[in-house]
């Protein structure tokens, strides 16, 4: 691959994933990771993401409150977000983790609403703490600076006291045969925590993330109650899902 090949791949898996790694970019690219690393740090010296030890952060966690300019397909993920609306009902309990398809959610939750939201995403409850009926509780521990959420063991064992009525997942991978997948030790054993205190567990992709899969599994397909994309419900792409078992909006 010549480099402003290998750049523009770099970028694109960013934006699908919001972190990369360079050994697995160099994996994928079939090149050496020095090769990778002078990539990430001229892609960084322009501005375009943030170069951290091992790899790469999307630009959507230099801020706290995310704009429209660093959101990847923010248009696919306000239909997702809305679809999603259409399951919270009055007075649930709602778990949800964080990511950029959840903030959007969030920021178009009907201000009549009144639910209770439980979260350790920092960006997320920024979201939410400006809505004028929800209830907010806070999931708290160490903060992963990476995903920007809290993780670790009294994270988790407060998610376990908890009785949900829905679990709202951001997801950075999903294929059908290894189910919902990260990169991220710490999250996937905080996703998963979530997923073992609601009664249901909602999966919330753009279509581009179908079909793809990292090194940590969340969860099973079967554990899915509901597969949320921008697509329409009948679309070709989803049909597996649907005869997986899985309900899709």
């Amino acid at each position: 691959m010549l480099k402003k090949e290998r750049q523009a791949y770099i970028l694109h898996r960013l934006n699908l994933h919001n972190k990369v790694l360079s050994t697995k970019l160099g994996e994928d690219m079939k090149v050496s990771e020095d090769t990778v690393r002078r990539d990430l740090q001229e892609l960084a010296n322009a501005g375009k993401l943030i170069k951290v030890h091992g790899g790469a952060l999307s630009l959507a966690f230099n801020e706290v409150q995310f704009t429209n300019g660093t959101i990847y397909s923010q248009s696919q993920k306000a239909i997702i977000a809305q679809k999603a609306i259409g399951l919270i009902k009055e007075q649930m309990y709602v778990l949800t983790s964080g990511g950029t398809t959840i903030i959007e959610m969030a920021k178009q939750l009907p201000p009549h609403l009144k639910a209770t939201f439980i979260t350790g995403s920092i960006p997320v409850l920024n979201a939410y703490v400006s809505h004028p009926n929800i209830n907010v509780i806070v999931v708290g521990d160490r903060v992963n600076k990476e995903a920007r959420i809290t993780v670790g063991a009294s994270a988790i064992a407060k998610i376990r006291e908890v009785n949900a009525d829905l679990c709202i997942l951001g997801t950075n991978a999903i294929d059908l045969q290894r189910g919902i997948t990260d990169s991220d030790w710490e999250v996937v054993e905080l996703k998963k925590a979530m997923i073992a205190s609601s009664a249901k567990t909602v999966c919330l992709t753009i279509a581009e993330k179908l079909n793809s899969f990292e090194a940590l599994q969340v969860c099973g397909l079967q554990q899915i109650d509901y597969l949320v994309t921008e697509l329409d419900p009948d679309d070709k792409l989803l049909r597996p899902y649907v005869k997986a078992g899985v309900t899709v909006l």
